[in-house]
Order: C-alpha cells, then sequence, then structure tokens
C-alpha cells in the first residue's frame, strides 16, 4: 500500500505549502484551473485547487478510482510531463476523454511529483474548459515548482522514517496516537533472538543489513493488509500496528505469519524474533506509554518462555 496519503496528516504547514504550490502556478499560468494530487495504490486524491473555473468539476477532497485518473497515465519512471492540448481531438483514451469531458476539461497537463527516493507523491496538474497549448518555458517554470515542493516532502519524509530502514519511526507513532487514533488496534512488539550475535560475529555492516531486511519483510505484510504500518522503535525493536478489531483467530494467524516471517535465515545466523502483543480499546485514556510498557511486559514474557514465540496480554 503507497503511504503517501496517511502521511500527510503529519506534515508540518503542508496546507500553506501546498496552498503556495497552487499561487506559484497561477502566476505562470492565471486563466488556468491548478490543482495538486497524491496518488496511492488505488485511487487519486484532490488535495487543493484554485478557485478560478467554476465551470469545471474538480473539487478539494474528490476522489478518483486510479483507473478513471488521467494522472495515472503520466511516466513517473522517467518525470515526464503528460500534455493533452486539446482532450476532445487528441486523446486516444475514449474512456477517459469522456471522463475529462464530463467534468469539462478540455486541456490537460499532468506533471508528476516524487520524492527523493523514487517513491511515488501525486501531480501538479493544469487544466482549462478550452483547447489550450502549454509551452516549454511553462513547463520548465512548473517543473521548478515541483522540485522546491519535493525538497519539502523529502524534509518531512526525514522527520518521520527511521534513516536505515525508511520504517516510520517512534515519532509518527507518537504523532498517530495523538492526532490519527480513531479506533481499536493492535500492537505487536518485535524483537529479533540471537541479533547481538550477529554483530559480534559478522560485524555491525552485516547486522545492518539484517535490519533492513526485517525491514523489507514487515512492509510485505503491512502491505496486505488493510489499515497497518510498521514502525522501527531502536536497535532491532520493531512495532506492526493494525487498526481495527480482530478475532482471536485472526490475531493469532497474523502473529504466527510475523514469527514465520522473522525466523527464515541463513542457519549459521541463528535468528529468530520474539514478540508481545497488545489489544487496545477506543479509549481517550488510551496512553502509548502504558500500551507500550504493557507490550514490552509481554515481550519479556515470551523470551522467558524460550523465544521465538509471542505471549498476549
Amino acid at each position: 500500500m503507497n503511504s503517501v496519503n496517511q502521511d500527510i496528516p503529519f506534515y508540518r504547514n503542508f496546507d500553506e505549502l501546498a496552498e503556495d504550490v497552487i499561487d506559484l502556478a497561477k502566476e505562470i499560468l492565471p486563466d488556468k484551473l491548478i490543482y495538486l494530487s497524491s496518488l496511492s495504490d488505488s485511487e487519486q486524491v484532490i488535495l487543493k485547487v484554485s478557485d478560478e473555473h467554476a465551470d469545471i468539476a474538480i473539487s478539494e477532497g474528490m476522489t478518483v478510482p486510479l483507473e478513471n485518473s488521467v494522472c495515472h497515465r503520466i511516466n513517473f519512471k522517467e518525470q515526464r510531463p503528460l500534455q493533452y492540448p486539446d482532450v476532445e481531438n487528441e486523446m486516444e483514451s475514449t474512456h477517459l476523454r469522456s471522463l475529462l469531458l464530463d467534468v469539462n476539461i478540455k486541456s490537460y497537463l499532468g506533471l508528476p511529483i516524487s520524492q527523493l527516493n523514487g517513491e511515488r507523491f501525486g501531480t501538479l496538474c493544469v487544466a482549462d474548459s478550452k483547447a489550450s497549448e502549454y509551452d516549454d518555458h511553462t513547463i520548465e517554470l512548473l517543473q521548478r515548482i515541483v522540485r522546491l515542493f519535493t525538497y519539502y516532502l523529502e524534509l518531512e519524509r526525514r522527520a518521520y522514517r527511521d534513516p536505515l530502514t525508511d520504517l516510520y519511526n517512534r515519532h509518527y507513532l507518537v504523532g498517530f496516537f495523538d492526532k490519527e487514533r480513531t479506533a481499536p488496534g493492535t500492537l505487536f512488539l518485535l524483537d529479533l533472538d540471537g541479533f547481538k550475535g550477529i554483530n559480534d560475529t559478522f560485524g555491525h555492516d552485516r547486522g545492518d543489513e539484517v535490519l533492513k531486511e526485517v525491514a523489507d519483510r514487515l512492509r510485505h505484510f503491512v502491505a496486505k493488509q488493510e489499515q497497518a504500518f510498521a514502525v522501527r522503535l531502536g536497535g532491532d525493536e520493531f512495532i506492526v500496528h493494525r487498526t481495527g478489531e480482530l478475532s482471536e483467530p485472526e490475531l493469532l494467524k497474523q502473529a504466527d505469519e510475523l514469527l514465520d516471517m522473522l525466523s527464515k535465515w541463513e542457519p549459521e545466523e541463528n535468528l529468530s524474533a520474539s514478540m508481545g502483543i497488545i489489544v487496545y480499546e477506543l479509549s481517550s485514556d488510551v496512553k502509548l506509554p502504558e500500551l507500550l510498557r504493557q507490550a514490552d511486559q509481554a515481550l519479556y514474557k515470551a523470551k522467558l518462555a524460550g523465544k521465538n514465540r509471542y505471549f498476549c496480554c
């Protein structure tokens, strides 16, 4: 699952920066509709829209299934803008042409916005209710605005990501519980068994490779969940957070899958994982430090019981 939309609520001054992007683009193209969007794996979300061109049916907060979004056709790999000066006569896709004409877009220019690590963020788009050409100089100026916005995204990303594994960090977890927790959930606190031996025997470079491999496996795990994310707390401690209620069979199945996933290493590395699990209700008195304390106690019991197992309380 692309994490862009779940990251945005934590970005400082995002609304102000997004409005600045729109305003700068309007200085270049004052008579056009400008909008900024994010793209997840399944949909496009319209984040900010300039207030002109009431005849075009694009509004802030609108979501569009990705298969119905012309922005999905932009070449993000090569960072190449996509332009249709005359949608009605030049767009080859009958389906997308009809969708754009239905909202009265007769010309379109979309510029890709990617984060510095290559992850797709979204688009800066220009639309008009009549056919319009966009020259190379105009496109270059818009690309400069996109680059400045990309640097802002990178600064925000570094605030909430672990630099070694690129998982979320403790700062993000704290922010989630302060701002975004709206449902019950489950914390899986994971600690690697035998990790000190990796550093002592094979060196810290191999230790870092192990931690990055753990992060990749956790990313694969949470990508299959509807509402989940992974955090590196520090050292060889990780958290998987799952929003929503889980039945006991579902919880045990996920716990078994996590342990199995983190117990497959080369024999000489002698690695596995232990896990403490905490299920919490939606309540105003639920505090993250207390949940982490309880999860740590459950993890300790799993270690005492022989490691490579979990304990749930």
